[in-house]
């Protein structure tokens, strides 16, 4: 059963979520005759001043280096035309000024003359987000940085500023439902509800009244465990204890093709909400919706109504519901502002755009980097390194080479590694792209069960859909890391313990999962294996010692692959120590284990070092055996 969640805003006090939802509904000032009128834009925040007024708007951002603005902020600060017409052309006026847009082309037309913008308008969330500059320029507008990375427009004009919804283009029209389509629900769409954010992955949806009345969240959630109506409410009923509210009224329905439960709570600032719960096709739906203007839990009535609409499905043939899904062709896009890289990726995958990191459930993976591209070197030099690494890492019956082959990413030429691997729990499929330009190398991996042939289609989806700014890293960045995979394997950095006192010689390809000496224990990964070296001054070495023992006959009597190789008394580090050396197999996956008991000054310390059969090449094996024996005790 899956953890209850929280809703987003529950969490906040009710004084901050009413200004969150007045300043969405906030309208600019009107603009007098043969006035400037200003607007301020700063890319990756959603507050713009208009005529020193702030406005909330959909959030601008970079891509191949020009800033991207809802097209709705030329209607609000400028009062310009905006008109959405046949095949996804968009024109927006201002005075003798036409400029004409269609989504999806970096076209423009200013005045009937033919423009390159650099990017081309596109739908994010429901909102027309288009290329900044030559738009303003083309209304006539004036353009200028300011000292504190604003970006300045400037219009002189003589009509009143008109107000109008911040995406500027009537796309409700005919709408009387709003929904997801990928998530698979609708609910209604009163002309009083906005729109008030989107979560990243489109599982929250958040909406509030123009008026502050309400405020309503659809959150969908995965479940296998099929609930029945008691059960959603046991649930609900449970996450209000846990959120310290009080229930006032609790109810499960039965009834019609989808059962539900409900509880109406009072939170700790006095808000009456109404929570709502369903499972439908492997999918929990959590619906909630806050009344501000209730005193009574029975006030929640007059929003029946529109809770009762909700339906965990979606009619894909009903035109009438807004759909706020964002998936195309089972894709949806992001993108990394810093690196100005954006990519489509399948829309079930986790998501993070700050790491660049995208995985499935099913074992498929993505991650992209970019790193600093050595004086001098070329991505055949690269691509060599690359092999050398991965020999180095696996043994030779655990890694297979398939082949090379270029590729187009964003209108360069890249080179494809094809290969395999196996820990041991079943060969992997894993294709490298390694592209290099202006003195940076873009790396993406893409990784997969190699039985899952379908993932081969998704890689090319993938990576034809890759566009890259070359120029925003330069902009944003000097000298970047070189790629972690070059790193020398026979290169170590000393690290002490003044507390414990101790110094070892780590590997610098080694990630660091707990490096804090003056702490125990210090934690060391790499690629199948790992290192770790734990102080106690608690337990004694004959304690410790004994319970290793008891957990080794433990194991070899109640675990199948598990084998105790040998154990013995030896010197280490120039004291008396105890030596287990062990191996089984884990989850698939066999591997070598061995721990070091030692004691020194009342410490006890213990040494433990993993590495699986699959990569217990010359190289590691020398490099883990070196670390373990570096260790030496400081005064």
């Amino acid at each position: 059963m899956n953890g209850m969640k929280k809703s987003f805003l529950r969490v906040l006090s009710t004084g901050m979520l009413a200004g969150m939802l007045s300043i969405g509904a906030a309208l600019p000032a009107g603009a007098s005759d043969l006035i400037s009128s200003e607007l301020r834009i700063t890319a990756g925040s959603t507050s713009a001043y208009i005529n020193g007024s702030k406005q909330a708007i959909a959030k601008p951002y970079k891509f191949k280096g020009v800033t991207m603005v809802p097209v709705g902020v030329f209607k609000k600060a400028f009062g310009s035309e905006i008109r959405l017409e046949k095949n996804d052309v968009v024109k927006v006026k201002e005075g003798p000024h036409t400029v004409t847009l269609t989504i999806g082309s970096s076209i423009a037309w200013v005045d009937g003359v033919k423009k390159e913008m650099g990017a081309a308008p596109k739908m994010v969330n429901g909102v027309l987000m288009v290329p900044l500059r030559p738009v303003a320029a083309g209304i006539g507008a004036t353009l200028a940085p300011s000292s504190s990375g604003e970006m300045v427009i400037r219009l002189l004009q003589t009509d009143e500023s008109v107000d109008e919804d911040e995406g500027g283009i009537n796309l409700d029209e005919g709408k009387t439902r709003i929904g997801n389509s990928y998530y698979g629900w609708s609910i209604n769409y009163p002309s009083d509800l906005m729109i008030l954010q989107t979560g990243e992955q489109e599982r929250m949806m958040t909406f509030g009244a123009e008026d502050s009345s309400y405020y309503l969240e659809v959150y969908v959630s995965d479940q296998d465990v099929n609930l029945d109506s008691d059960d959603l409410l046991q649930q609900l009923v449970q996450e209000a204890k846990e959120s310290g509210d009080t229930v006032l009224d609790r109810e499960s329905i039965d009834k019609g093709k989808t059962p539900y439960a409900r509880i109406v709570v009072k939170d700790a600032d006095g808000v009456l909400w109404e929570m709502r719960q369903y499972i439908h096709d492997g999918r929990q739906y959590d619906v909630y919706l806050a009344d501000y203007e209730a005193l009574n839990y029975k006030d929640l009535g007059k929003r029946a109504a529109l809770l009762n609409s909700f339906q965990p499905t979606y009619a894909q043939s009903d035109r009438t519901i807004k759909d706020l899904s964002t998936v195309d062709e089972g894709m949806r896009s992001t993108w990394n502002d810093d690196y100005g890289i954006e990519l489509k990726i399948p829309a079930g995958w986790s998501m993070d755009n700050t790491q660049m990191i995208y995985e499935a459930k099913d074992g498929a993976y993505l991650q992209l980097r970019v790193t600093s591209a050595p004086k001098g070197a070329t991505v055949k030099e690269w691509s060599g390194q690359l092999d050398k690494w991965m020999r180095e890492t696996f043994t030779r019956e655990s890694y297979e080479p398939i082949g090379s082959y270029t590729m187009d990413v964003s209108g360069e030429t890249a080179e494809v590694n094809e290969f395999r691997y196996n820990f041991g729990d079943g060969w992997q499929t894993e294709f490298d792209v390694l592209l290099q330009k202006n003195g940076y190398r873009y790396y993406a991996e893409y990784t997969f069960p190699e039985e899952q042939t379908k993932d081969r289609e998704w890689f090319k989806s993938i990576m034809k859909s890759v566009e890259i700014d070359f120029d925003t890293v330069s902009d944003n960045f000097g000298q970047l890391d070189e790629d972690p995979y070059l790193t020398d394997k026979t290169k170590a950095v000393t690290r002490t313990s003044k507390r414990y006192h101790y110094s070892v010689d780590i590997p610098r390809y080694w990630t660091p999962y707990n490096d804090r000496f003056e702490y125990s224990p210090v934690v060391y990964t790499f690629t199948g294996g790992q290192f770790s070296i734990a102080a106690s001054e608690d337990k004694s070495i004959e304690m410790t010692v004994s319970q290793l023992r008891e957990a080794y006959a433990e194991a070899t009597k109640t675990r199948k692959n598990f084998k105790l190789l040998s154990s013995e008394e030896l010197t280490f580090a120039g004291v008396p120590a105890f030596s287990f050396i062990y191996h089984e197999v884990d989850n698939g996956v066999p591997y070598t284990g061995r721990q070091i008991v030692f004691e020194q000054n009342g410490t006890t310390y213990t040494i433990t070092s993993g590495l699986n059969d699959a990569n217990k090449t010359e190289v590691q094996a020398a490099a883990l055996e070196k670390a373990v024996n570096s260790f030496t005790f400081i005064k």
